[in-house]
């Protein structure tokens, strides 16, 4: 895609995407039209004269509608385009295509587990039962620094999993169901090879049923601690640093082997969306998320609000209808939920996708669902649930980037691909994640923080060669080389369960 001034995505689209900023005056090679405006790097520039009411396309899809007569050349933005009810056609099922597979699947060098799980990291997990027991699950994890671990070159580190939940919730609702998935997720995660559960005796989320609901466990690497029991801080402290210490011969012992990538669960995330993100990363995400279901992996997409207005294009993959009318009762159950919170699901673009060039959720979402690839979707779990389906995937979660990704996390995902075209800064805990930069200007101004450019694209570099860079990147972080959001230490402050219903 050689992309000089602007992009067409689609030959029935009415805009295009501008690849530099446009100056009144300017045109456009193979459109018929004068740029009246300045037009921003990533924005959007009326192709043919639309009268108000009308529905305005891109990538083929309704992406708003006129709020007011738009001429050709006009910027196309928040000022003239908006959201507004109209029918989609689920069509479930109707775009479902067999998916090749490899005869020889690639392999990545990984941490095999007792419960036939394969690791790209090895960590030990400090997990907080509730929000009271943070300090200490810091303390612990920290008590654990370079020095101290130098001896133990096998293990990736000590990985403290506070958060703010845990008590003043409803014991069985909704938000508590989803903690517990989200403990127990990351308590039989592949990239721990121990764990420790920091409790502090009185609160609501117990930790003596949780692990009961493991069940088998490596002797000595399923550890707990109650602070109350204990006698205080200080001694839990004492006693978890104990259990931890004894638990880093074993955890050190296990070194990486070769595994078939069928064994990898990859997250897709995007955060800090631009006009490019579903021009460039998300689809060059997408043809990697299909080779790597061809050699067996599996992929998850998820971020249900930044899907809303595109999930008729999910529907359509649905290997049966039972899995479509999952995520269309995933959606109605967002717009309930949005609702009695006195919000609305077209809330979004951000600040920063509008500046981006982003102007609805639709515009947003049909880029977003870009990272999934083509193939069938397998299945649609709700959040945190374990994984246990092949191929290609939905997790409901909210698009909030730590919350989505530590629910993917929990359900298995040993590796997260994050797509950005502004910057976000962030990194999910205990699990690398690779940042994909959407253009030129981000990758050189940002390139300490990320791992793969996708940018290029618009150089005139094809899209199935950056989806083999993706691809081959995967393997390589998976196989032990640090991504940049592990170097630069994101990840400890990142573990944040979703917070559903009132605190009480």
């Amino acid at each position: 895609m050689d992309a000089s001034i602007a992009v067409r995505l689609h030959a029935n689209d009415d805009v295009v995407i501008a690849t530099r900023q446009l100056m009144p005056g300017n045109r456009v090679p193979g459109e018929d039209f004068e740029v009246r405006n300045l037009i921003p790097p990533g924005h959007k520039v009326a192709t043919r004269d639309i009268k108000a009411g009308e529905a305005v396309h891109r990538y083929n899809q309704i992406i708003g509608f006129a709020k007011t007569d738009i001429v050709a050349g006009q910027h196309v933005h928040v000022h003239n385009l908006g959201v507004a009810d109209f029918e989609r056609d689920y069509a479930i099922g109707q775009g479902v295509h067999d998916t090749a597979k490899v005869a020889q699947p690639a392999t990545f060098m990984g941490f095999k587990r007792h419960n036939g799980k394969v690791g790209t990291r090895n960590y030990i997990g400090v997990i907080a039962s509730v929000n009271c027991s943070a300090t200490v699950v810091r303390a612990i994890a920290n008590h654990f620094n370079k020095e101290r671990l130098a001896a133990f070159p096998h293990i990736d580190g000590i990985v403290p999993m506070p958060h703010p939940l845990g008590c003043g919730m409803n014991s069985a609702g909704e938000g508590m169901l989803a903690l517990k998935r989200t403990m127990l997720g990351y308590a039989q995660h592949p990239n721990f090879a121990g764990v420790l559960f920091v409790g502090l005796g009185c609160e609501m989320n117990q930790v003596a049923p949780l692990i009961e609901e493991l069940g088998t466990y490596p002797a000595g690497m399923m550890q707990s601690v109650n602070i109350q029991d204990l006698g205080g801080t200080s001694k839990a402290i004492a006693r978890g640093i104990e259990m931890v210490e004894a638990m880093l011969p074993a955890a050190n012992a296990v070194q990486r082997e070769p595994a078939p990538i069928s064994h990898l669960i990859i997250g897709l995330n995007c955060g800090g969306s631009d006009g490019y993100s579903g021009i460039t990363a998300n689809p060059a995400l997408g043809g990697a998320v299909d080779m790597l279901v061809a050699h067996g992996a599996t992929a998850i997409l998820s971020e249900t609000p930044e899907i809303y207005g595109a999930e008729h294009l999910l529907t359509r993959r649905a290997a049966t209808p039972a899995i479509a009318e999952k995520l269309i009762g995933r959606i109605s159950w967002w717009k309930d939920y949005t609702s009695r919170n006195g919000g609305e699901m077209d809330n979004n673009p951000s600040v920063g996708n509008k500046a981006g060039g982003l102007t609805t959720i639709l515009e947003k979402s049909l880029g977003a669902v870009a990272k999934g690839g083509t193939t069938t979707l397998n299945g649609v779990f709700e959040y945190a649930e374990q994984i246990d389906a092949k191929g290609f995937v939905y997790m409901d979660t909210p698009g909030y980037d730590p919350v989505s990704a530590t629910g993917q996390a929990a359900g298995g995902a040993q590796l997260i691909c994050f797509t950005t075209g502004r910057g976000s800064a962030f990194g999910c805990a205990g699990v690398p994640t690779i940042k994909l930069a959407t253009n030129n200007a981000l990758w050189n101004r940002q390139r300490d923080d990320m791992d793969v450019n996708c940018g290029d694209l618009l150089d005139g570099v094809p899209m199935q060669d950056i989806s083999q860079r993706i691809f081959d990147a995967i393997i390589r972080y998976a196989s032990g080389e640090k991504a940049r959001s592990e170097v630069l230490g994101y990840g400890n402050d990142e573990f944040l369960p979703w917070q559903i219903g009132a605190v009480m």
